[in-house]
């Protein structure tokens, strides 16, 4: 079986990478990633040398190359999470955000319907339906209307909409999933959990957005890569599935979480000037997937103890990267440049 990862040099991708070749030794899992700024290797030094993960640095927008690809390795299932996903740069400059998740996306497309791959599982973020308010009894299901916020939320709702397009134009095997925010190991550290957890390590300050009071549902990647992995094998063509780990916190309470476990002092805690457009609260109903046997292994508390712990003990994972250094590896392994 040939799976192709699209993105897996990123945070959810590099996990997923991982979970494959831990759980699928029979499978072969090639990772094709442009190795833009999130784009880190380092997380694979264990596996790179193993006879059945393969490293492939491509542009999914180049279409010549992608086809030669799929031509040359025939791959089973294509599992896509390549994407600009930093929304804070979608505000500052989107056009790299349209080519990649809307242009990259229809390309991979192709490539699918051209070479007749078993599957494509299209990654994608709740972030698409937009925003709910605070009342604590509404959620997003897959019937939500697509109301995206961000440049970055408005490119991955472009993508959706294409691939459902393909499953309604051409009957391709497809599926959607949509996914709460992710946290856990290997996260990039401009994120809010990392950041904070850098951030307090290093006794600096950590900034939190207006008043902190913007709700997240928060889902380890763990339990989102078993999620993509069950609707690989399992689900029927053509579905969407939300994945959401039934924790909602406030911003405010993860940093507040992160700095009590660590034994820190709230006076770190600094308000900065809002988001543009920061959408008050996601949370995710994910009933579906459940029906389907999912379930999440893990609450909040367990969750962010054990990525409190990893950062802990792989600090200079992240250090490195604050620092830039991790580039030099890249050079060095496979020569070439950034």
């Amino acid at each position: 079986m040939n799976v192709l990862v699209t993105g897996g040099a990123g945070f959810i991708g590099g996990n997923f990478v991982h979970y494959m070749i831990d759980k699928y030794p029979d499978y072969h899992i090639y990772n094709i990633d442009n190795l833009t700024y999130a784009g880190d290797l380092t997380k694979h030094r264990n596996i790179e040398m193993l006879p059945n993960y393969h490293f492939l640095k491509t542009d999914i927008t180049d279409r010549r190359k992608i086809f030669k690809l799929f031509e040359e390795y025939h791959f089973d299932y294509v599992i896509h999470f390549a994407a600009e996903s930093h929304v804070d740069r979608s505000i500052s400059d989107s056009e790299i955000f349209i080519r990649t998740n809307v242009l990259g996306t229809q390309i991979l497309l192709d490539a699918t319907k051209e070479f007749n791959v078993k599957k494509f599982v299209h990654v994608s973020t709740d972030e698409v339906y937009g925003e709910l308010n605070f009342d604590p009894d509404t959620f997003f299901t897959e019937d939500s209307p697509i109301q995206p916020n961000s440049p970055y939320s408005a490119s991955k709702a472009s993508s959706d909409l294409l691939v459902r397009a393909y499953y309604e134009t051409y009957a391709m095997p497809v599926n959607i999933t949509r996914c709460s925010n992710n946290y856990g190991p290997y996260h990039f550290p401009e994120k809010l959990i990392p950041l904070t957890i850098s951030r307090v390590l290093n006794d600096e300050k950590v900034p939190i957005y207006g008043d902190g009071r913007n709700i997240r549902d928060w889902l380890h990647v763990y339990d989102h890569c078993n999620a993509i992995d069950l609707v690989m094998h399992d689900a029927p063509f053509g579905e969407v599935y939300n994945i959401g780990g039934h924790n909602e916190k406030t911003n405010l309470e993860v940093v507040k979480t992160i700095i009590q476990v660590l034994n820190k002092s709230e006076d770190s805690i600094e308000f900065v000037k809002d988001r543009l457009g920061h959408d008050k609260r996601y949370a995710i109903d994910p009933n579906k997937l459940e029906k389907l046997g999912w379930k999440p292994t893990y609450d909040f508390e367990s969750g962010i103890n054990q990525t409190i712990n990893w950062y802990l003990n792989n600090k200079d994972w992240w250090q490195s990267i604050i620092e830039g250094d991790y580039h030099q590896y890249f050079e060095h392994q496979y020569n070439f440049k950034k």
